[in-house]
């Protein structure tokens, strides 16, 4: 009679640190540079953290799909720190296996979120949430360290965006990117280690549910929901409460024209293409808001 040995229960935040250990170990003894691109599920659906067996299988029992793991009946903001925690516990042994290995002082980590808050997020001083062009929405935590070249308990005012990560690390390696596929993001290295003064940005982004628009120049920032615009001094009031558009025109066109002007370059929304959004029988305080119908709405530029 064949036998199989036990399959050891574990959450996919587990066993993804398991991995990045294993991999942090074996290039450590062979001397290569590496890079280790380690993307957590938590904190995130299904709302569920070690030892919430009894959920899993709830949720499975619901016929297991996408749209019973994206679950609005479950969860809890302590279920959320309990997932927060092991998270935290799992990047800790990335770290205790670098450092165990010799390898903290030159080597680059960086962790960052891919989104802004989820459902049981506190995202003060921020309005919004994932899925928004709200600054909670767009706003999330980033961390580096390199402690050969970055000081320790430095903080910069420069503004940045998940793009730049790239023209930052090939900085950091000594390379540069090919001229034939030119990067969005900036290089952070003067900022990060050498505290240069930071640089005014402008960003521009684009999400199709609610016909979100949005632009960052400097401390302004142009919104755009549904039919409802928005200038915001972002720096003075992160909680985008006191609509400038009406009292500094000439800054609120300027904008939106320059948003009009970077969408223009940009491949047209389609209704193919799905972009998630809460709506108001999913969130309370989402009352007004109602399910995508995912049709594009691709803006025509008020001067055409």
């Amino acid at each position: 009679m064949r036998t199989f040995p036990s399959i050891k229960r574990a959450t996919l935040t587990g066993l993804l640190g398991d991995r990045a250990v294993e991999v942090v170990n074996k290039y450590a003894k062979s001397g290569q540079p590496f890079l280790v691109s380690l993307h957590f599920n938590a904190p995130h659906w299904p709302w569920e953290a070690p030892g919430d067996e009894a959920e899993s299988e709830r949720l499975r029992q619901a016929g297991g799909s996408l749209g019973s793991l994206a679950d609005f009946d479950g969860g809890s903001q302590k279920t959320y720190q309990r997932m927060i925690e092991e998270m935290d516990k799992q990047i800790g042994r990335v770290l205790q296996a670098l450092n165990a290995n010799g390898l903290t002082e030159n080597t680059i980590i960086i962790f960052s979120s891919d989104n802004g808050g989820e459902r049981f997020a506190d995202t003060w001083p921020f309005t919004g949430k994932k899925t928004e062009l709200l600054e909670g929405g767009l706003r999330i935590p980033a961390i580096i360290s390199w402690p050969v070249r970055i000081p320790g308990g430095r903080t910069t005012e420069q503004v940045a965006i998940s793009m730049d990560w790239m023209p930052t690390l090939l900085a950091a390696a000594g390379a540069v990117p090919d001229p034939a596929y030119p990067l969005d993001g900036m290089n952070l290295l003067p900022m990060l280690t050498q505290n240069a003064a930071p640089v005014s940005r402008k960003l521009f982004w684009r999400y199709k549910a609610n016909a979100q628009r949005a632009a960052r120049d400097g401390d302004y920032k142009f919104l755009k929901i549904l039919d409802n615009t928005f200038l915001f001094n972002v720096v003075k009031d992160p909680l985008e409460r006191a609509n400038l558009k009406d009292r500094q025109r000439d800054v609120y066109h300027r904008i939106v024209r320059e948003w009009y002007d970077w969408d223009a370059s940009m491949l047209p929304e389609i209704k193919e293409s799905f972009t998630h959004s809460f709506d108001g029988q999913q969130l309370a305080d989402q009352f007004g808001a109602k399910k995508s119908d995912q049709m594009p709405r691709n803006p025509v530029s008020p001067d055409d």
